[in-house]
C-alpha cells in the first residue's frame, strides 16, 4: 500500500491530512509484523478516548449523576465497541500483519482491532492535537453514543444486584479454557450463584468473557 493511498484513507476517515504518515502506518502495525508497532500509540489512544468521551458525555448529558455518565463511558470504551468502529472505517483492509498472525485470523480479532483503532486515534492526536481528536472521536463514535437511550447497566454489576437482592450468594467467576494464538486469544468463562443456576460464554479477553458470561446467566434468571 502506498503513501498516498494510505494518506487518502486518513483524511476520509479521521478528518485530518497526515503529517506524519509514519505514525499512522505504527498505528496500523502489529507486532508480528515490525518492533515499531502500535503498541505505544495504543496506550496514549486509550486515554485520549477515555479523555474524549467523558468530557461529551459530560456536555450532553448535564443533569446525570457520575455513577451512570460511568456507566455510558464504560459501555463506549470496551474493546469490541472500539473493534466495531474500526471495521466500519475499513481498517482491516489496512493492517500490516505478519503471514502467521494473518493466517491466524488476526484482521478479524477484537483485540487487535480495538488496539489499532485506540492507535489511530493516538496518532491523530500526536500529529494534529486535540481538536482533531475530538472531531473524529464525536463522528466515528456518533451512532454508538446516540443509541443509548438510558445509562447501560453492566451485566456483572446487574447480576450481582441480582443476588443481593434475591439473597443470593455473589457471583462466582472460573476460567475454564483459553484457547487460540496469543494475538487473539478465546477464553471460555463459566459463573455461577451457588447452586441455583451457571451460564458460560467465550470472549476475547477474560473480561469480555465474564461479562458474556454474566448476561446469559441473567437472561437465564429473568425468563
Amino acid at each position: 500500500m502506498t503513501d498516498a493511498v494510505l494518506s487518502a484513507w486518513i483524511e476520509q476517515t479521521l478528518g485530518a491530512v497526515p503529517g506524519d504518515i509514519g505514525a499512522y502506518q505504527r498505528a496500523l502495525t502489529h507486532g508480528s509484523q515490525a518492533a515499531a508497532n502500535y503498541e505505544r500509540l495504543e496506550f496514549l489512544g486509550d486515554r485520549v478516548l477515555g479523555l474524549l468521551i467523558a468530557e461529551w458525555l459530560f456536555e450532553l448529558f448535564d443533569t446525570e449523576a457520575e455513577g451512570a455518565m460511568s456507566k455510558r463511558l464504560n459501555a463506549l470504551v470496551t474493546g469490541p465497541v472500539c473493534a466495531a468502529i474500526a471495521r466500519e472505517i475499513g481498517a482491516p483492509a489496512h493492517l500490516r500483519l505478519g503471514k502467521q498472525a494473518r493466517d491466524d485470523g488476526a484482521a478479524d480479532s477484537d483485540n487487535v482491532l480495538g488496539d489499532v483503532m485506540e492507535a489511530l486515534i493516538g496518532a491523530l492526536y500526536l500529529d494534529h492535537g486535540i481538536t482533531a481528536a475530538r472531531g473524529a472521536v464525536r463522528r466515528l463514535w456518533s451512532n454508538h453514543l446516540h443509541s443509548q437511550t438510558r445509562a447501560p447497566q453492566h451485566p456483572k454489576s446487574a447480576l450481582q444486584e441480582w443476588a443481593a437482592a434475591n439473597s443470593r450468594r455473589p457471583p462466582d467467576y472460573h476460567v475454564i479454557d483459553r484457547s487460540g494464538p496469543q494475538h487473539a486469544p478465546v477464553f471460555t468463562v463459566t459463573v455461577t450463584i451457588g447452586k441455583l443456576a451457571e451460564a458460560s460464554a467465550t470472549g476475547t479477553s477474560k473480561q469480555e468473557a465474564e461479562t458474556a458470561a454474566a448476561a446469559a446467566l441473567l437472561a437465564q434468571l429473568e425468563q
